[in-house]
């Protein structure tokens, strides 16, 4: 059995998503303040099986959490950087939750390839990133390097679903197309 963040008990695996599941986190990535009863009318199913099915979604651990989508411009983080670190073999755990603690960290992803951590951190200036680089990461023992990629500009992606379960596989080369 898995762990889902901020659990401490073991999960059973994920149960396969249906499309009206993945309909239902599509809605909620975009809208996250959707009510029941909208959501409900907007995928056709009861109020009450719309309810059992978010439930469902946030106990097994898809719906990790509801949160707002934030200007950080605007809301006095104007500074928006990539920092790739390099990082002692197996150190893992122990310099995420250094990470988690930095002020203005929004998310850590341990990675493969030229680095092993990629870090998106929003602070008020330059300055104040230059200190958070400088002085806070790479004091960090187990960090090796940092490289620092300042974001210019920003855009949030709409929502994107799965594909419908129900998809007809395409037609094999010599077979003609089935209508719709």
């Amino acid at each position: 059995m898995a762990e889902i963040e901020g659990r401490a008990e073991p999960v059973p695996p994920p149960r396969p998503l249906d499309a009206i599941d993945r309909d239902i986190l599509g809605i909620l990535e975009s809208e996250g303040r959707a009510s029941i009863r909208a959501v409900a009318d907007r995928v056709h199913v009861s109020r009450a099986n719309a309810y059992s099915r978010i439930n469902r979604l946030v106990d097994d651990g898809v719906i990790r959490g509801f949160g707002a989508r934030i200007n950080h411009e605007r809301a006095g983080q104007g500074t928006s950087a990539y920092i790739t670190l390099k990082i002692v073999q197996n150190s893992w755990r122990t310099v995420r939750e250094q990470l988690r603690a930095l002020p203005g960290a929004a998310h850590i992803a341990l990675v493969s390839g030229d680095f092993d951590v990629l870090l998106l951190v929003h602070t008020p200036d330059n300055r104040t990133l230059r200190e958070l680089v400088l002085t806070r990461l790479q004091s960090m023992p187990d960090v090796l390097s940092t490289r620092t990629l300042l974001v210019f500009e920003e855009t949030d992606l709409p929502a994107v679903s799965a594909p419908p379960a129900t998809a007809a596989p395409a037609p094999e080369d010599g077979e003609p197309e089935q209508p719709r």
